[in-house]
């Protein structure tokens, strides 16, 4: 198919580029936990005074296992911090901690794309299964016009909705970055060289979501090609 090649390349391009991204990231974090904050804090202090200084007494902030496992869960409504950034006293640690509770703000706040972003999980996790599910069929039934034609189609309606989901997390992402860091501010929890550092980690922490946004649309660009392809054949 004539779209393939160039396809081809877009997704190896997005996988150097998302390897290339991580990498950086967890270098930059790296770098940022060797850098104590003037504060003293530890992650978890600072996320309580963060949720706190916001009128939110009902998220708990607990510790989990694993790097870079930060997140904030709004049904559970607790603030999960890694171990290093749970009792870490350094910028990538009140980076993140602040971060996640700018998570938690935005649900207090019932911020439009957070709800958007939540009710698309579901749908997210299903599409991921059945992704894998016709893809299997198609390669059973790739000889069959008839039916491969249909399996794109399916694949592109699941594809949609992931797209979506990595888009809706675009500014979700962005704006409890931009929370985090104003709050970090106004706080004096980061200073100076501090608070740019701050803002560095968070800035590479939401380069992977727009490599991931990216990588979603050209996968979809790809099996809407790739039917396009098809039909002149």
């Amino acid at each position: 198919m004539y779209f393939d090649p160039i396809l081809l390349i877009l997704t190896i391009f997005f996988v150097i580029l998302g390897i290339a991204v991580s990498s950086k990231l967890k270098n930059k974090f790296a770098h940022y936990s060797g850098i104590p904050t003037s504060s003293g804090l530890t992650g978890k202090e600072i996320a309580e005074k963060m949720l706190h200084d916001n009128g939110i007494y009902d998220v708990k902030v607990i510790s989990v296992e694993g790097q870079l496992t930060d997140h904030y869960h709004p049904l559970k409504k607790t603030v999960n911090l890694s171990e290093a950034v749970f009792h870490g006293r350094n910028v990538a640690a009140a980076a993140v901690a602040a971060h996640e509770c700018g998570h938690a703000v935005q649900h207090a706040a019932a911020y439009p794309w957070l709800g958007l972003r939540s009710v698309l999980v579901p749908v997210v996790n299903v599409s991921s299964v059945l992704m894998n599910v016709v893809l299997l069929l198609m390669a059973v039934f790739a000889v069959v016009s008839q039916l491969y034609n249909q399996a794109l189609i399916v694949i592109i309606v699941l594809q949609s909705a992931i797209t979506l989901f990595s888009l809706v997390t675009l500014p979700v992402e962005f704006d409890a970055s931009r929370r985090a860091l104003a709050w970090l501010e106004h706080a004096r929890i980061t200073r100076g060289a501090e608070h740019e550092g701050a803002k560095d980690a968070l800035k590479w922490a939401a380069a992977t979501y727009v490599v991931a946004a990216l990588a979603a649309i050209a996968t979809l660009l790809y099996f809407v090609f790739r039917l396009m392809g098809s039909r002149r054949d």
